[in-house]
């Protein structure tokens, strides 16, 4: 059984952070061919969800870099690799102290389902409005504010936007500490702005990738990225692809270079590969 692993920005998706037409038919195929795949994504489960839900994603998805395991077929969610308070402590001091508003994203879990909340400090920048607006206030998270944190909550990670330059002192400074690991990279909202996750150092895709594949009984792993997050997925592959717009570490760890992802180039790529 081969199982293939994609990541979803910059590599799945195109530049509107959606799956073409010509995508989702390729997905299709792959479908009637039974072969297997699912998503490895540096995203939440709601972000990603309100994207691939209609798409047909049928195997358990990987979120949050591995923190969260989703199963479409029973609802269940499993986490692991959470941020404890002391790490908390520290993300959200430095958002706060660099004028950033943190959006720390909790997952509840009981018997039969789980509830997604945000809690997010005082925003600042209109990009930040916007994200709450826009995106957080369309989905089936609870907003709350920073304050109404309460301990020991199962925090996945902590997202953030704001002008790269910040970002970029940001993660230099929370990735000095050994128990976090931040990925940041440009914003979709200008070239002026950057995202930055912040997670657990022990939390990746290689893991939960290899997890999956033990679960389900896979003998090859394909993987496809495009940027530093999905590194830990690459090195335990069998194959793995970089579009052309990945960057050079992922480029260079990769086994072949791919079509860009604003042209589908991942589809392109299946369709020659397993003749669809």
């Amino acid at each position: 059984m081969e199982l293939i692993f994609f990541d979803l920005d910059g590599t799945l998706l195109n530049e509107s952070s959606q799956i073409t037409s010509f995508t989702q038919e390729t997905l299709q195929l792959l479908s009637a061919k039974n072969i297997a795949f699912t998503v490895a994504t540096g995203r939440t489960m709601l972000s990603a969800q309100h994207i691939i839900g209609d798409h047909n994603f049928d195997l358990p998805h990987i979120y949050n870099n591995g923190v969260t395991v989703y199963n479409p077929k029973n609802n269940a969610v499993t986490l692991q690799n959470l941020l404890d308070n002391n790490e908390l402590d520290i993300i959200v001091s430095c958002a706060l102290t660099h004028g950033i508003a943190p959006f720390i994203n909790a997952v509840e879990i009981d018997k039969d389902d789980h509830h997604h909340t945000i809690y997010h400090g005082k925003t600042y920048h209109e990009v930040e409005k916007d994200l709450i607006s826009k995106y957080f206030s369309k989905t089936k998270a609870q907003l709350l504010p920073l304050e109404s944190l309460p301990n020991f909550s199962q925090v996945t990670n902590i997202s953030m936007i704001g002008e790269a330059k910040v970002i970029r002192r940001m993660w230099e400074y929370l990735n000095t500490y050994e128990s976090l690991v931040a990925y940041s990279g440009p914003a979709t909202e200008g070239k002026q702005y950057s995202w930055m996750d912040v997670h657990h150092r022990l939390a990746n895709k290689g893991t939960a990738v290899d997890n999956l594949k033990k679960q389900l009984g896979a003998s090859k792993v394909i993987c496809f990225g495009d940027s530093d997050n999905d590194l830990s997925m690459f090195a335990l592959a069998d194959e793995c692809y970089a579009p052309e717009n990945a960057n050079s570490d992922i480029k260079k760890a990769a086994n072949s270079i791919i079509g860009h992802h604003h042209k589908d180039g991942v589809a392109h790529f299946l369709r020659e590969r397993f003749s669809l």
